[in-house]
């Protein structure tokens, strides 16, 4: 499926817990956090950041395993701790140079609502709140920490006529 509003997008934020997690925090006897992130999610932010489109985080929790899968990524554009995601696009854009109509965000929950308000095309994972669902221009079948990153990112790079020569070059080396 394509949508004519994924082709002018420049920036894709994500939330993380939830959207690049199923959403579940493992904790170690010592009190260390531990994330599951899935691959697929992660060859579709190489494969959308190749095709020059812009990725960042923007969630309400900190910690050291989403640094560790950012920099692993190349995702250097990370607002963690953040509780009111929609204040920080002023400074998005500003860094990115991308106005908030040509971004999307991936969504889970009730505190992404506000930022979902505010850019070009909100979209939610299929396990979204039903309030996110329905805030969405466009839901992902997969539900989050499940393929749903890697869903969107094909839909933006189907849209932008992208997809067919990442195809032939995965396929050719």
């Amino acid at each position: 499926m394509t949508s004519p509003m994924l082709e002018q997008i420049e920036l894709l934020l994500l939330d993380v817990d939830g959207v690049l997690t199923a959403g579940e925090i493992v904790y170690t006897d010592s009190g260390e956090q531990l994330k599951i992130f899935n691959v697929k999610d992660g060859l579709g932010i190489r494969l959308l950041r190749d095709a020059g489109v812009q990725v960042g985080i923007v969630t309400g929790r900190s910690g050291q395993a989403l640094r560790h899968r950012c920099a692993n990524l190349g995702i250097d554009l990370i607002f963690d701790g953040t509780r009111d995601k929609a204040r920080v696009l002023p400074e998005i854009e500003q860094r990115t140079g991308v106005t908030a109509d040509r971004t999307a965000f991936i969504g889970d929950d009730l505190p992404d609502l506000a930022i979902m308000q505010r850019v070009g095309v909100p979209m939610a994972v299929a396990d979204a709140h039903e309030t996110v669902r329905k805030a969405a221009r466009l839901v992902t079948r997969a539900p989050g920490g499940r393929g749903a990153v890697r869903e969107a990112c094909e839909m933006i790079l189907k849209a932008q006529g992208r997809w067919e020569g990442l195809l032939d070059t995965m396929a050719n080396g």
